[in-house]
């Protein structure tokens, strides 16, 4: 490798072009001078240049500052960049905006001028490190559809795509643009020396351009080292998966950190070994299968749902997908019906945190009947159809009986999980004895019936879902209906109104916005840092105009008329009733159990205190190092020690890599697209406003903004104490928590805009909200 000393973008760019033949790509003639130069000879050199280009019609003037470009700060587009007529009055004006742009005009500052691109198929940036994670992959962000060269880098191009390749010299990208950019990239990296690079090309004719190289800044260093082994092992464990396997229908499996469960949303893309190890005890390793199965779906108590790799926690989707067949059906049938999901899921990975909805049928609804008929076109007969439908309508019927139905046993656990928790603490035991026994009646008297008011909850809101779709209610009623529910939100609103700090805190205080996070502060240890005490407002002020939910008699009657015809109990009432009670009930059961979880990281972060490691330590442990504890005379600190230093290893070894959202093959992880996310739109509320962006900075004023937030759960109910406008999520789904409550509270909000549409709000100040279009805008 040369080493390369960078100029100005005009003196790189001449370099690349004098070595063009070396980079597998056409780089344009740059033609530069001083701003002394032209201040003194104009005329000369648009002479000079215009007979060189004498018949190109259009010319690019670019800025070639000293300052720009440089290996501590790119000033990235800083200066103006003009397209003119190949006219002398047009280009003596484009370089005067070029000049004027630069501020304090320096004499050796540079313009830079090149002939101006026609049939732009594609223009695009590509860094050669990932410049968050240090990551050594080749990120492509690029736009194949508007014909701009500059759509990428001013942040506007809305049909934008985002491709990752991690650099190797076996697996290339299969779309041959990207495969002819990779290796010029290669080539640029060899000639210049140097393999932080940030470079702009164009595709045109089906001719690469380099554009523009220079160096990229990465402020947390490069991660490299060992990614290659990582992912090579990360590959063969994919490879032996895709496979059929023994008691489970399906041919082969996909993986996705949002479909089900979703990790991505409860416990981040990557956790540290404790959120991670307490979210699979507690719920993914065997509590959701036992109680899917006590409500009639396929048995799958040794199937953990929730893989982790090298610290990216991932949803196997073939083993939920066999979770949502009914124990019942018929298993040639069931093997179809898995192998078609999968399918679908392949065909638009971009559904992956909309499985339930828009890919698998796991309950019966008023609109079943027309949804599912989509199964006739892939080979399913009316009469394999018929007995999905009548095993969906059979166990819906079981789940949402008012006087059988397990959701109102679940409920009551509840009970016995607050009692419980209670004698634990008011016991002489020491912290792991508590954390032992408040881990284990999470599971048995919280988790597990919080997973059977899930369920509940899930079939509740598409009942109510598909009496909108059928035209039996209104949106509007539909949503008058979701503001009467008494909720964990709607209460504590009401409280932070009426109750002291004291007694709101010994209610709530427990509550923390990262439920799994040992270093995420609980209210009761930070509640400046959530609540502005000094601004409280009154009841009166908490609660807004609601419209009330009422049936007339005819809608009664079309209900009970359609309940007949779908074969389900005729009680229109016991059926609101399940749907309030199943939705409440969910939210309540979170709240509960969610207690039992903030009081073991409590008892963990203080035994560990006893021993000299902090809570950012001890997140890098182990739930299991409460068993081991609990159940032997061991040297507790020694204990503790390994278990940090085991997670500190895996969290490492995943530094610097990044995985696609859906993985369906194993050559996935080496290249990838960031799929298009179609977020929900809650409420029809249209609304704008001034955006907060809560990872930042938590303290403040929140009225009247739109919050950004990366992945919420019930810990940030805070918010809804600060007359918010709405808020947007990184993360979660139609169904989620924070869906439920933004419902219920009547606010608008954005659940689930996936990186690319979030990256763009990061640098947004005001935004609107339009639901009835499913729209973002960035207003400034």
């Amino acid at each position: 490798m040369n080493s390369f000393s960078f100029g100005t973008k005009a003196e790189t760019l001449s370099y690349l072009f004098q070595h063009k033949e070396m980079i597998g790509a056409e780089v344009l003639r740059p033609f530069f001078f001083t701003v002394e130069d032209w201040k003194n000879n104009a005329e000369h050199i648009y002479k000079q240049i215009s007979n060189r280009l004498s018949d190109v019609d259009r010319l690019i003037v670019r800025s070639s500052a000293q300052c720009e470009d440089s290996v501590t700060e790119s000033m990235a587009g800083k200066y103006e960049s003009v397209l003119c007529d190949n006219t002398e009055e047009a280009f003596k004006n484009a370089v005067a905006q070029v000049i004027q742009s630069y501020g304090i005009i320096q004499s050796d500052e540079q313009v830079l001028v090149q002939e101006a691109i026609e049939n732009v198929q594609s223009s695009g940036v590509v860094f050669t490190f990932d410049p968050n994670t240090g990551g050594r992959y080749y990120v492509i962000n690029y736009d194949d559809s508007t014909g701009l060269t500059s759509s990428i880098t001013s942040g506007t191009g809305k049909a934008a795509k985002l491709y990752y390749w991690f650099v190797n010299d076996c697996l290339y990208p299969d779309d041959k643009i990207l495969q002819s950019i990779c290796n010029s990239v290669q080539s640029i990296e060899n000639l210049l020396g140097h393999d932080a690079l940030d470079i702009e090309y164009l595709v045109s004719n089906g001719i690469l351009y380099i554009l523009q190289a220079r160096p990229l800044i990465l402020k947390n260093g490069k991660n490299d080292k060992t990614q290659k082994d990582v992912l090579k092992r990360l590959s063969d464990k994919i490879k032996y998966e895709n496979r059929s396997k023994p008691f489970l229908f399906g041919k082969r499996t996909i993986y996705g950190v949002m479909p089900d469960w979703n990790p991505a949303e409860m416990i981040g893309i990557h956790p540290q070994n404790l959120s991670t190890s307490l979210y699979k005890e507690i719920i993914t390793d065997e509590v959701w299968a036992y109680q899917r199965d006590n409500y009639g779906y396929k048995k799958l108590r040794s199937f953990p749902l929730m893989v982790d790799f090298c610290g990216f926690p991932y949803i196997d989707v073939r083993v939920s997908f066999n979770s949502f067949i009914p124990a019942d059906l018929d298993t040639a049938i069931a093997e179809k019906l898995v192998n078609y999901y999968l399918d679908r899921l392949e065909e638009a990975p971009d559904k992956h945190d909309k499985v339930e909805f828009d890919i698998v049928f796991s309950c019966y609804t008023f609109d079943l009947l027309k949804r599912i008929k989509v199964l006739e076109k892939y080979g399913f007969t009316k009469d394999e159809i018929e007995e999905i439908v009548n095993s969906l309508r059979s166990l819906t019927n079981k789940i949402i009986d008012n006087e059988k139905g397990l959701w109102k046993q679940d409920a009551s656990k509840l009970n016995i999980l607050d009692t419980r928790r209670k004698d634990i603490h008011e016991s002489g035991l020491n912290d792991i004895d508590k954390a032992f026994w408040l881990l284990e009646d999470c599971k048995r008297y919280g988790t597990l019936p919080f997973a059977g008011l899930a369920r509940a909850g899930f079939i509740a809101v598409q009942l109510l879902k598909s009496m909108v779709a059928e035209g039996i209610i209104t949106q509007k009623e539909s949503e008058a209906f979701m503001n009467d529910l008494q909720t964990v939100s709607s209460t504590m609103k009401s409280d932070y109104a009426l109750l002291s700090k004291k007694e709101f805190l010994l209610k709530y205080g427990f509550l923390r916005p990262g439920t799994y996070d040992i270093c995420s502060k609980r209210y009761d240890e930070a509640p400046e840092i959530y609540f502005s005490w000094k601004e409280k407002n009154s009841l009166e002020e908490t609660e807004k105009k609601k419209d009330k939910f009422r049936l007339s008699l005819a809608q009664m009657e079309r209900i009970r008329s359609t309940l007949r015809e779908h074969q389900m109990d005729d009680d229109v009432l016991g059926l609101f009733s399940f749907i309030k009670g199943a939705i409440e009930g969910r939210e309540w059961a979170k709240f509960i159990f969610t207690r039992n979880v903030s009081e073991i990281l409590k008892h963990l972060g203080d035994w560990g205190e006893r021993y000299g490691y902090c809570r950012e330590e001890m997140a890098f442990s182990s739930i299991q190092i409460v068993k081991e504890a609990y159940n032997g005379a061991l040297d507790e600190k020694n204990v503790i020690a390994q278990s940090i230093r085991a997670g500190k290893i895996k969290y490492m070894e995943g530094n610097g890599i990044v995985l696609p959202p859906v993985i369906i093959d194993a050559k996935d992880i080496f290249g990838f697209f960031i799929p298009d996310s179609q977020p929900t739109f809650v409420t029809l509320n249209k609304v704008a406003g001034a955006i907060w962006k809560i990872e930042n900075n938590r303290e403040g004023n929140l009225e009247d903004k739109i919050l950004l937030i990366e992945s919420a759960d019930p810990g940030y109910d805070w918010i809804f104490s600060h007359h918010i406008k709405g808020f947007i999520t990184k993360y979660g789904g139609a169904n989620s928590h924070m869906a439920i409550r933004a419902g219920e509270l009547a606010l608008p909000a954005v659940i689930g805009t996936g990186q690319k549409l979030f990256d763009k709000l990061l640098q947004a100040d005001f935004v609107e909200i339009d639901p009835s279009l499913k729209q973002v805008r960035i207003l400034r």
